[in-house]
């Protein structure tokens, strides 16, 4: 599964390098993006919430979700920040639907997606993302140092995500301000919040912004991250599948 993801992956970044001045030209009249990592250590532990249709471990999660209408509960019902699954062919994501978005909430907005070549980050920029998602398993060392220099010159922010000891080393060695840990393995798709408390250590020690990501459905899991040391969780699956979440994002964010 994971190399089907990338090769689609790859084909797509190969297509958008040509475009890379236009998306600059486009980027250049956007207001400027909104303070993403600030906004994570802003106060308490701050929710990311996802927009997301489906995955590949679990397939369709919530087919036909209006990604608008979805932001603006995760944006009234205290979510410091909203992620916005943009790969189309594994998780029914669009580039559509972070512009949508953007034009209607003010909360800052992270492009999730596998990122392989510049230009896509000045695509993110173009469509209103402010923080693009990086993934070390994808990337390598050298081609994240290139792409965490291509978010700084479009003036997002970076989060650089891992899953392991050795990823995590990479990361910081690339000085990262924004970290994420996936709980969730690449491979097996198997979730484990484990990964998260076993890499604290790791990713907090030089100062970065730090996110938990997957696996967290209820205040128990949150609490188990704030115990840990996290800024930030990012939670997607719980949300999408809830039949009230507003409800749940708010006991998440402490509001209930």
């Amino acid at each position: 599964m994971l190399e089907r993801i990338l090769s689609d992956a790859r084909q797509r970044a190969d297509e958008v390098v040509g475009c890379a001045p236009r998306f600059r030209h486009v980027a250049a009249s956007v207001p400027p993006a909104r303070p993403f990592a600030a906004a994570l250590r802003a106060s308490g532990l701050a929710v990311i919430a996802e927009v997301k249709r489906r995955s590949p471990s679990r397939g369709v999660l919530a087919a036909g979700l209006d990604a608008v209408s979805q932001a603006r509960i995760y944006a009234e019902s205290g979510a410091t920040a909203i992620s916005i699954l943009t790969e189309p062919h594994h998780f029914d994501g669009s580039l559509d639907d972070l512009a949508s978005v953007r034009e209607e909430v003010t909360v800052p907005l992270l492009r999730k997606d596998f990122l392989i070549e510049p230009a896509q980050v000045w695509e993110a920029r173009a469509h209103g993302a402010d923080a693009v998602l990086l993934i070390v398993a994808v990337l390598g060392d050298t081609g994240l140092n290139r792409m965490i220099d291509a978010a700084q010159d479009a003036g997002v922010d970076a989060l650089v995500e891992v899953h392991n000891g050795r990823e995590a080393e990479i990361a910081v060695d690339a000085g990262a301000e924004l970290i994420g840990v996936n709980n969730r393995d690449l491979t097996t798709f198997v979730t484990d919040l484990v990964v998260a408390e076993r890499l604290a250590s790791i990713v907090q020690a030089g100062g970065a912004v730090t996110v938990a990501e997957s696996g967290i459905h209820t205040p128990a899991d949150a609490a188990r991250m704030t115990a840990a040391g996290y800024d930030a969780i990012l939670v997607g699956e719980a949300l999408v599948t809830a039949a009230d979440p507003a409800t749940d994002l708010a006991e998440l964010v402490g509001r209930r």
